[in-house]
């Protein structure tokens, strides 16, 4: 098992990620994205952080999950990834980037605004 953290660096993981995710497909479409090897494995590797991240940050602060809308969608979206490799639907893939990853960095964004103290001025 991997070291526990503190909340922050499990959210800063998955904000790090969609970010990368969503520059990667920047100006591509699904069928550039079925056509790029090299951009199929960039985003499925970033959505296996975002997974496995959620999921170690919910072991440590079950607490949190009410806060992560389809928590556990994407811990299982991220095991197919993983394990059932052979089964991914390209379209799938990008239908999660098109609908989903917008509504998650929002809510982690949220969450790190309140788990991150103010600057003091």
């Amino acid at each position: 098992m991997p070291p526990q953290r503190d909340l922050g660096a499990y959210l800063w993981d998955i904000h790090e990620a969609a970010e990368h995710v969503t520059r990667f497909v920047a100006g591509k479409s699904l069928d550039d994205y079925r056509a790029d090897v090299l951009l199929k494995s960039a985003v499925e590797r970033q959505f296996e952080i975002i997974g496995e991240a959620l999921s170690q940050a919910l072991r440590v602060f079950p607490d949190v999950a009410p806060r992560v809308p389809e928590a556990r969608q994407i811990i299982a979206f991220r095991n197919v990834l993983a394990h059932a490799y052979a089964f991914v639907d390209d379209a799938v893939v990008w239908g999660v980037l098109e609908q989903d990853l917008p509504t998650l960095r929002l809510h982690v964004q949220q969450l790190m605004d309140e788990a991150l103290p103010e600057p003091h001025s």
